[in-house]
């Protein structure tokens, strides 16, 4: 039977399925009577061409790790960990707890007892369908989504009720004191002059108080903690007994229980230590972006994640570089809606589609290529000849 070379099914098959995706994604655009080219240098030109493009393009790819390394940690167990929205919403809970109700004297130690809370809550929040698919045999799937929908609204009643302060209309939490705000990429040293505003002759704007204007991204320190995040995922899964114990779970829960790994302790394993990491998203949007908990404030993060994970094959490089294109594509979608006539919602639409390809059309591609390999690979030679 003929196979895929395990380099063309780890790189050229997501390619192509990106490539089919932006094709449609062209045809689309032109169908709304729109330029596919225009639309692509609009895209480039906001998210990586310039300084702030690239701040707010790894902003969401940070969010985008995260939740993928959420779903891959899952996956790798067997369990379609669907609840990543549910989990970041009540990670953000424990980062505005955590930073409302404790002095920090530093960001450091403030930025540690946020990812502490944000991993509890958001573990917590999944070990309740872990415990229901382990005990009870309710499928993780429907439960996980469930609890998407009792996060929210459970969100809601404390922003409203609980946690906001008296006089304010937003249902929102009081900002956290300066000492939590998480340096920002333009407050970084070394990267600070990325991020210089400059007049028409190139010369450095200086602000009101005569220092440097600075452009003013998202972007900050969590970005490191991301990649670090995957960083250690990856050690988890291949270089533990407990990953090896995961992943063959995973692979046969039959064989896994026969060889007496214990199904109720790897599935709680796995979904806490998923629902931590979908809960760790908090720091990046919560802590350093927003500076208080609002509503929404996964804003879809959760559902991506699936995406990002299907895509980078549920392996923490890959989820790092899918999270990075749909961080691409959320700020070039932005872009677009900013710049063009295209509506801004494109970017739902190009998410659709590479989602489509890279999940549900996987096999398809997989098998096409396939085929092409086979047309140029030589026929093995016959030992002995016919009698």
């Amino acid at each position: 039977m003929d196979r895929l070379p395990k380099w063309a099914d780890v790189t050229l098959v997501p390619l192509v399925s990106l490539l089919l995706a932006a094709l449609c994604s062209a045809l689309v655009i032109l169908a709304i009577g729109q330029d596919p080219l225009e639309a692509l240098d609009v895209m480039i030109q906001g998210t990586v061409m310039t300084a702030s493009g690239w701040g707010y393009t790894l902003y969401y790819t940070t969010s985008f790790i995260f939740t993928g390394l959420a779903v891959t940690m899952a996956f790798h167990a067997g369990l379609f960990n669907i609840g990543g929205e549910g989990q970041a919403q009540l990670g953000g809970l424990g980062v505005a707890l955590a930073l409302l109700y404790i002095p920090w004297p530093h960001w450091t130690l403030a930025l540690l007892g946020a990812a502490c809370g944000a991993a509890l809550f958001g573990a917590a929040w999944a070990a309740i369908p872990a415990w229901l698919q382990a005990k009870r045999g309710s499928h993780i799937v429907i439960t996980t989504i469930m609890f998407n929908y009792i996060a929210a609204s459970l969100l809601i009643f404390l922003l409203v009720d609980v946690l906001r302060p008296a006089g304010q209309m937003d249902p929102a939490t009081a900002r956290f004191g300066p000492d939590a705000a998480l340096p920002r990429f333009h407050e970084i040293p070394g990267l600070q002059h990325l991020f210089q505003r400059y007049t028409a002759d190139g010369a450095v704007k200086l602000n009101a108080a005569g220092n440097i204007d600075y452009q003013i991204v998202p972007a900050n320190v969590t970005f490191f903690v991301a990649l670090l995040l995957a960083l250690g995922v990856w050690a988890l899964l291949w270089r533990t007994r407990l990953g090896y114990d995961i992943r063959a779970f995973g692979k046969s829960e039959a064989a896994a229980r026969y060889a007496g790994i214990s199904a109720t302790k790897i599935i709680m394993i796995a979904m806490i230590l998923s629902g931590g990491l979908a809960g760790l998203m908090a720091i990046n949007n919560v802590m350093g972006e927003a500076g208080r908990l609002v509503q929404n404030s996964a804003s879809g993060a959760g559902f991506i994640g699936i995406a990002v994970a299907l895509m980078g094959r549920n392996h923490p490089l890959g989820v790092v570089l899918a999270a990075f294109l749909f961080g691409f594509l959320f700020q070039g979608g932005a872009e677009l809606g900013l710049w063009t006539k295209i509506p801004i919602e494109m970017r739902v639409v190009v998410q659709g589609l590479v989602i489509l390809f890279t999940g549900a059309l996987d096999v398809g591609v997989r098998m096409l290529l396939t085929r092409i390999f086979s047309l140029f690979r030589r026929p093995k030679p016959v030992v002995g000849g016919a009698a």
